[in-house]
C-alpha cells in the first residue's frame, strides 16, 4: 500500500463510522424518548399490548419502556453501541406484532379516525428502517 492510499482509507473509515454514530444517536433519541412515554402516558401503549398476552398490558408497557430507555443509553455510549445496536434490531423485531395488532384494532374501530386509521397502517412498514439502521449500528460498528 502506498502512503497516498492509507489517508483515503482512514478517511472511508471516519466516514463510515460517523454514519454509524449518526444512526445510533438517531436511535437512541427515538427509543429514549418512546421509552419515557411509556411511563408518562401508558394509556396509549397498553391499548397496543395483545390481549392473548398473559398478565397486565401496563406491565408489558412499562417493561417495555424501561427497554427502550436501557437501549438508548446503551446506544448513546460507544463502548455498548454495537451490542445495543443488535438489541435495538431484536426488539423492533419483537414489537412489530404489537404493531400490527394495534392497526387491526384500530382498523376495526368505528372510533378511530381516518387519518389515525392512515397512520397506524403507515408504522408497521417504518419498523423496517428502524430495524436496518439499528442493525447497521451493530454491524458497522467497532469491534
Amino acid at each position: 500500500m502506498t502512503r497516498r492510499a492509507r489517508p483515503r482509507l482512514r478517511l472511508g473509515l471516519r466516514r463510515s463510522s460517523s454514519r454509524t454514530d449518526a444512526a445510533a444517536t438517531r436511535l437512541a433519541v427515538l427509543l429514549g424518548g418512546a421509552g419515557v412515554l411509556h411511563f408518562v402516558a401508558p394509556a396509549p401503549f397498553d391499548a397496543q399490548v395483545p390481549r392473548a398476552l398473559p398478565g397486565s398490558a401496563r406491565t408489558y408497557t412499562y417493561v417495555s419502556g424501561a427497554a427502550e430507555v436501557a437501549l438508548a443509553a446503551g446506544l448513546a455510549a460507544p463502548r455498548t453501541r454495537r451490542v445495543s445496536g443488535a438489541a435495538a434490531a431484536a426488539f423492533f423485531v419483537a414489537v412489530f406484532p404489537a404493531n400490527v395488532n394495534m392497526a387491526v384494532l384500530w382498523l376495526r374501530s368505528t372510533r378511530t379516525s381516518t387519518a389515525q386509521k392512515v397512520g397506524v397502517v403507515l408504522r408497521p412498514p417504518l419498523q423496517i428502517p428502524l430495524i436496518t439502521q439499528a442493525w447497521s449500528v451493530y454491524s458497522r460498528g467497532p469491534r
